[in-house]
């Protein structure tokens, strides 16, 4: 995998403070032709010197959006593509990148990629719609002289970026106790009360920090709103104490609860995870010398983070002055409710100016070899590949390294043959003690070469046509791992060492008139030193034997065959034979006598049909009988009983055996009373007996459950692949379990998909699977999405009635709901109001991110387990995580979460210490 550098110091004016601006500022507008100034009085710096890329043209707005009219763009390979910038180390910054993609390459193809900040990955770009600008701000401690912005992994169209900018902070700004360990990726920035959609930032905010409206109409970004909710605004200034708190046109407005609640749901971009969140209050009504503003903070399902009564006025010693109360270690989900609620002595609804929240993102320290592999690159300033950003290694490598796999990962290849390279072998490569390859051939390069002994691991070398001199060092000899030694054309002198004339290693040394070897006439020894005619007749030689060798094993092999073939085997056997021992096989006579002859039928699909049937000992049964002529179901068929054979768990439906008699191909099962929940849904039984909502989590999570033990508790992992609702079974105590495994796959293990052709139902197949033929898990979450959907609405997925004239698919359907803030309009009317909105909605942007068009952008089924649990303990009275019904909270398995306090957290999300307080309350 290669990179690639924009060079940003070759701009020395770039990093000049403007005089009109504070210093610390860099503006760049990427794919500009010349610097400007916009109207906020921001100077704007081109990146026309670069001469990596292409730029394009996009319409947008005039003005100050004249930097959203062009960008830059890259090739969608395997580099990375980096802005080198620099800073003041041990000084704050906020760094923010933007993308307007405005259909620039007029392929209407939404692109997808990676940015990242040194050797930390940043985040994933995914552009969803042409006109919307992506903004992604960071902030961070610099610790070194420079930073890099580097892009790469491009899953979908091309790589690009229309502006970067830097933003110093002054003093303690954003301190925290764990700044060297991780960065702050700003989640949210809200200005309560605003007067309009538009941001406040600079010359308001001296920072240029981006206040966002909370009036800004975007999808999910403040719902719920509670009544009597009122702007509230003043022109007198506010005491903010120091500048580094939020502007005072930002403090001059805010929102009151006039009928003594402020309730907000908000998505929080890169969440669930750790953070750092601040409330920003002001008392701005003139209140009555009798009159008080009391309230405290409620988060749904979240108890240990309510806090004490706050009283603005006191807490900030006045009117007018701020009051920044929060948390430096704070746990928060994707989904964030929040409430002010009045205290009982209080005479006014609460009040809120504004809201910070940033996610904290771990910094990757980097690989082992960053210094040596920074001092080699810095030897050749001028050479195109020494002029590559970032970390050799993280989160890509250079086009000419390869790395291993570990978290700080060791260079285990260099390719730099034929880069025109002079002077003296690098000593830095001796350094590099994780090295298995080394490739310098076809180079300038002279001098002798060193000694590779710290080298331990080296395997091969190859410094053939350079012009080195010296002899061939001993020191070779004592690697153990050497097995290719590639030293022809050079200028080498002196005799070869006893130590490298074995058998294990390849070695070549011709071309050097004055290197000889000491002929030992016993010993046998594999040397390469032969003409070109040699090398031919030596190739001939041995492809004639390998031909020779290949026919005569090929006609042992037939007539072994002949004399020994196998018996023939049973249809599927050669599947199954490893597994089939473990599972009960009963006999065709047994299955008649159960089933009454296949007198009851309960089922029926593309494999056949399912039959009631009840065991001698009275154990009830289902039986799935295979269509005689399905051949694609003779295939799922020995699937099936070779996977069930192997796993078991409560929240999947139990395998009880198999027959294969007298043509017959019966799977087995135990009997689920209830039927399938498509069913319970939109089927015959909906209006007979509607679930109700606790019901449907309830199933909603056993599902999960059922899932997640596929993804995580099996080795290598089993995929369904054909998720939906009518493979939901429930049983008589309505606890569903996932069924029918006839188009699952395992998991390779290694590898983060498997290449398969696209099977699935239409309406719960994953979009990314059926164009690339590439099954993730991430798949199986998809299909979970859309059946969620199903619960909340109680709608098929895919219907030519159900969804008015514009939609078939329950997902834009739903999307389109969701993203105007209509959740009212998806949830299912057979509900009527017995639900607790939040829980719906806490569902419905869960089952959002599952359909994501995208595997990557979807969460694990472990999240979505996570969210359905806490979605259950608001509709039974949002009870503490630690004290929840453990049948509910505590059944995962044991690859689910760890365990933190009362709260569950992603092993993916690693913090500071947990011998740690969590969520400490910070008030300044």
């Amino acid at each position: 995998m290669a990179i690639l550098l924009f060079f940003l110091l070759f701009f020395p004016y770039l990093f000049l403070p403007s005089n009109a601006q504070m210093p610390g500022f860099v503006s760049i507008d990427c794919g500009a032709k010349e610097k400007y100034r916009d109207d906020l009085g921001l100077e704007w710096i081109p990146d026309n010197q670069f001469p990596y890329g292409e730029t394009a043209t996009t319409s947008a707005a005039s003005g100050n959006q004249k930097q959203y009219m062009t960008l830059r763009y890259f090739p969608a390979d395997n580099r990375k593509y980096c802005y080198i910038l620099n800073v003041m180390s041990r000084t704050r910054y906020l760094v923010r990148a933007t993308f307007l993609y405005g259909n620039f390459d007029s392929s209407n193809v939404y692109p997808k990629f990676d940015i990242s900040l040194g050797a930390t990955h940043w985040s994933t770009i995914v552009i969803s719609d042409a006109n919307t600008t992506e903004v992604i701000e960071l902030i961070f401690l610099a610790l070194s002289p420079t930073i890099s912005v580097c892009l790469s992994n491009a899953t979908t169209g091309q790589p690009f970026i229309s502006t970067l900018e830097l933003r110093q902070f002054n003093g303690s700004v954003y301190y925290t106790d764990f700044e060297t360990k991780f960065f702050m990726s700003v989640s949210a920035r809200i200005n309560f009360g605003a007067e309009s959609d538009d941001p406040i930032r600079y010359p308001d905010d001296p920072f240029d920090r981006i206040w966002e409206s909370d009036s800004l109409k975007r999808a999910n970004y403040l719902v719920d709103v509670a009544s009597g909710t009122t702007k509230v605004s003043t022109i007198r200034p506010i005491n903010v104490d120091k500048n580094e708190r939020p502007p005072n046109k930002v403090m001059q407005t805010a929102v009151v609860g006039r009928n003594g609640t402020l309730t907000y749901r908000l998505n929080l971009d890169g969440f669930p995870g750790f953070g750092w969140a601040r409330s920003y209050f002001a008392e701005i009504e003139d209140l009555s010398s009798n009159e008080t503003r009391k309230f405290r903070l409620r988060l749904p399902g979240m108890p240990e983070y309510s806090r004490d009564s706050v009283n603005v006025q006191e807490n900030a010693q006045g009117r007018y002055r701020l009051y920044e109360p929060g948390y430096d270690n704070i746990s928060l989900p994707f989904v964030l409710s929040f409430a002010f609620i009045k205290s009982s002595d209080s005479s006014r609804g609460p009040i809120l100016n504004a809201m910070e929240i940033n996610k904290y993102l771990q910094i990757n320290s980097g690989s082992q070899d960053a210094t040596q592999m920074g001092s080699l690159t810095s030897s050749y300033p001028l050479a195109d590949w020494a002029q590559e950003g970032g970390d050799p290694c993280l989160p890509v490598p250079w086009s000419w390294v390869h790395c291993n796999l570990d978290m700080q990962p060791r260079v285990t290849s260099i390719t730099l043959s034929g880069k025109n390279l002079t002077g003296n072998i690098p000593s830095e490569l001796t350094k590099l003690t994780g090295l298995i390859e080394l490739w310098l051939a076809g180079n300038s390069l002279t001098g002798p070469i060193p000694d590779f002994t710290g080298c331990t691991n080296l395997k091969i070398i190859h410094l053939e046509n350079n012009r080195l001199t010296g002899v061939l060092p001993q020191s070779l000899a004592n690697l153990q791992n050497l097995r290719e030694l590639y030293v022809q054309n050079n200028l080498l002198s002196g005799t070869v060492p006893r130590g490298l004339l074995n058998d294990n290693l390849v070695l070549n040394y011709s071309g050097n008139l004055n290197l000889h070897h000491e002929s030992s006439g016993k010993k046998r020894i594999k040397i390469i030193i032969f003409s070109v005619v040699g090398a031919s007749v030596l190739f001939l030689a041995t492809a004639a034997y390998f031909l020779f060798m290949c026919r005569r094993k090929k006609a042992h092999y037939k007539e072994e065959k002949k004399t020994n073939a196998p018996p023939t085997q049973k249809l599927g056997s050669f599947l199954i034979d490893a597994t089939v021992e473990s599972a009960h096989c009963f006999g065709l006579s047994e299955i008649e006598d159960a089933t009454a002859n296949f007198e009851k039928r309960i089922g029926s699909g593309g494999y056949g049909v399912v039959y009631y049937g009840k065991l001698k000992d009275g154990k009830e049964i289902a039986v799935k009988v295979l269509s005689t002529n399905s051949f694609q179901g003779k295939r799922e068929f020995s699937n099936e009983v070779s996977l069930l054979s192997r796993i078991h768990h409560r929240n999947l439906v139990a395998f009880l055996g198999h027959c294969e008699e007298k043509g017959r191909n019966i799977l087995v099962y135990e009997f689920m009373h209830n039927g399938t929940l498509k069913e319970h849904l939109y089927g015959p039984l909906a209006h007979e007996r509607t679930i109700s909502w606790i019901n449907r989590l309830e199933i909603a999570e056993d599902a999960a459950k059922g899932i997640e033990y596929l993804h995580t508790g099996c080795v290598p992992t089993v995929i369904h692949r054909d998720l939906k609702s009518s493979n939901i079974l429930l049983d008589m105590h309505m606890r569903a379990k996932v069924s029918d495994f006839g188009l699952s796959k395992l998991a390779v293990e290694g590898s983060s998909h498997v290449s398969s052709i696209v099977r699935g139902t239409v309406g719960y197949l994953d979009p990314e699977y059926y164009v690339s033929q590439q099954l993730t898990d991430k798949s199986d979450v998809y299909s979970f999405g859309v059946i969620l959907l199903e619960l909340i609405s109680g709608r098929e997925a895919i219907s030519n009635e159900s969804f008015g004239t514009n939609y078939r698919n329950i997902v834009p359907w739903a999307k389109s709901h969701v993203e105007s803030g209509n959740i009212q309009g998806i949830i299912d009317p057979l509900l009527h109001t017995d639900f607790d909105i939040q829980s719906v909605w806490k569902i419905t942007e869960k089952a959002m991110m599952c359909v994501q068009p995208y595997g990557r952008m979807r969460p694990s089924i472990s999240e979505v387990l996570k969210e359905i649990q806490e979605a259950i303990l608001i509709e039974r009275g949002g009870s503490e995580l630690g004290e929840g019904n453990s049948d509910t909270i505590s059944r995962t398995s044991a690859h689910s979460p760890i365990n933190v306090g009362s709260r569950e957290f992603p092993e993916a999300e690693p913090f500071v210490s947990f011998d740690d307080p969590i969520a400490v309350p910070i008030a300044r």
